[in-house]
């Protein structure tokens, strides 16, 4: 009886974990570019069971040769095996603001966080004081040369991460224009994104504030290859790839194995409380 309060308690566990994961995805289904997280359970070992008397000895049935016949498989549970994240695309969406950026495909944009490089696939970035590329929280966006340093509606970023400006105008802040004055007479590559990847993405370990860093089990940042190179939009943001109504079902689905589990207990310590109580008494 024992093993079955064990049994249902670890079955609780670990819906407890499960729900705090679908949670956590409906909490963020509005969020840039965040992505689902998902729980892999697996079982605990299964143990043999074989019939024996009270003293022992194995009892052997009539015409049987086994001194312990088997009665069969009993299972012991169940734990969290990992949770990971998929990577999936989210739906891009339309802005028309020159500072969101977003990546259709693989690949990540890399910001310069204070515990270092960090990789990221939310674009909702702003122009601070300075001119920076930065996220709301103020960590610059990074190209090959550095933060990427433009001017108001003077920068053009291409589908292949390319930062374009207009000379005449130059990077300086203070220099302001307006769209309708900029006439890009003479463009120049400023810099180029840094678009990287690593060589198992479901192993990145998330950080908080959209960021993900890199794990032994992830591998290093790296290029992404040139033929799998992703298409980098400006004006547009990437939803996050949470399925609203699968997350509910899960829920559902969660609420009822937490129950049934708490049931299992119920009954195993109502069963161990009429040993204990009568039959022992007898």
């Amino acid at each position: 009886m024992l093993r079955g309060i064990y049994t249902g308690a670890s079955g609780m566990t670990a819906m407890q974990v499960k729900m705090d994961t679908v949670a956590n995805n409906l909490a963020n289904v509005d969020k840039t570019a965040f992505k689902e997280d998902v729980t892999i359970f697996r079982a605990n070992p299964e143990v043999l069971i074989h019939r024996t008397r009270d003293d022992g000895v194995g009892w052997v049935p009539m015409g049987g040769f086994d001194i312990s016949p088997l009665v069969g498989k009993l299972g012991t549970g169940s734990e969290v095996n990992e949770i990971f994240t998929r990577f999936d695309q989210g739906a891009l969406k339309r802005t028309e603001r020159d500072q969101d950026v977003a990546i259709n495909g693989d690949g990540f944009f890399v910001v310069q966080s204070q515990a270092g490089p960090r990789l990221t696939r939310s674009g909702a970035f702003i122009l601070d004081r300075n001119g920076m590329l930065v996220t709301p929280d103020g960590f610059p966006l990074m190209g090959e040369k550095g933060p990427i340093q433009v001017n108001h509606n003077n920068y053009i970023i291409k589908t292949n991460g390319e930062v374009w400006i207009n000379q005449a105008v130059g990077n300086d802040p203070k220099n302001f224009t307006s769209k309708d004055v900029n006439q890009w007479e003479n463009p120049v590559l400023l810099d180029t994104l840094q678009i990287r990847t690593v060589d198992h993405p479901r192993h990145l370990d998330k950080v908080g504030q959209s960021f993900y860093n890199t794990t032994p089990e992830s591998g290093d940042m790296r290029p992404v290859d040139q033929v799998k190179a992703p298409e980098i939009l400006q004006g547009f943001l990437e939803a996050s790839n949470v399925n609203i109504v699968t997350e509910m079902v899960n829920m559902i689905e969660v609420q009822r194995m937490y129950e049934a589990n708490q049931r299992a207990i119920t009954t195993h310590d109502g069963m161990l409380g009429t040993l204990i109580n009568q039959v022992l008494r007898v």
